[in-house]
């Protein structure tokens, strides 16, 4: 076993070696579908972490038992980069997208993610991502020096617009940021901002953010779904 693998036992016999890498987001795996276990090797050892904290997690019917034989320890690190690691994230934020993907999650499981942003913080790299996105979006939107969710919730929806407004015209890309940027020029910025910011939460939060995550979705969906509707009802003039 690798310094950052974990042992999965417990797998029903029809789950396939495609399931396993959609809930734990691996990047190496040993694993004979119709078995009942498997060794699932990260790069990094945050990433095992997260995958312990899912220990007790459901998957295609079966409930996991996650388990290893080494202790992993988090590892802060910083980048340069425009976009945040999986590994990054504060655990809350990982349980709420398991959630919003469909996954059960008991409320020990996501009590156990709280305890770990409580007793690990939120990892400065996240922060460092989270502030700058923020500050970025406020300051295309606003002006120098302001951010989106230090305005009152009533000069959100026009601040989105016009963020939005200015991206388009710059090129730039509208996935980047994607869920972070819709949810904090949200209604909800505020509430969303502390959740990914502050250790102090409460298992009913998870599920909230897992809700919000997942009405996003399908409204992107639903957006996507009605472009191409009418992309293909609109008549070809000769």
């Amino acid at each position: 076993m690798s310094p950052s693998s974990v042992n999965v036992s417990g797998i029903a016999p029809t789950t396939t070696k495609a399931q396993l890498n959609d809930f734990f987001t691996i990047s190496s795996i040993d694993y004979e579908e119709k078995g009942n276990t498997a060794i699932i090797s990260f790069e990094k050892p945050n990433a095992a972490k997260t995958a312990l904290m899912l220990n007790g997690g459901a998957l295609d019917g079966a409930t996991l038992t996650v388990t290893s034989d080494v202790a992993h320890h988090d590892e802060d690190h910083t980048s340069s980069g425009p976009h945040v690691e999986q590994s990054d994230k504060p655990r809350a934020g990982i349980a709420a997208e398991y959630l919003a993907r469909g996954y059960k999650l008991s409320d020990h499981i996501l009590q156990r993610a709280i305890e770990i942003d409580e007793k690990q913080g939120i990892s400065s790299n996240f922060l460092n991502y989270f502030h700058s996105l923020d500050k970025s979006v406020g300051e295309r939107a606003l002006g120098p020096d302001q951010t989106v969710t230090a305005k009152l919730q009533a000069t959100v929806d026009s601040a989105a617009q016009q963020a939005r407004a200015v991206d388009e015209q710059r090129g730039i890309s509208k996935a980047a940021h994607d869920y972070y940027q819709r949810a904090i020029t949200s209604p909800f910025g505020q509430k969303v901002k502390a959740f990914y910011t502050q250790t102090s939460k409460q298992v009913l939060d998870i599920h909230e953010e897992a809700r919000r995550i997942a009405d996003q979705e399908k409204a992107q969906a639903a957006s996507a779904a009605g472009s191409d509707s009418k992309a293909h009802s609109t008549p070809v003039v000769n």
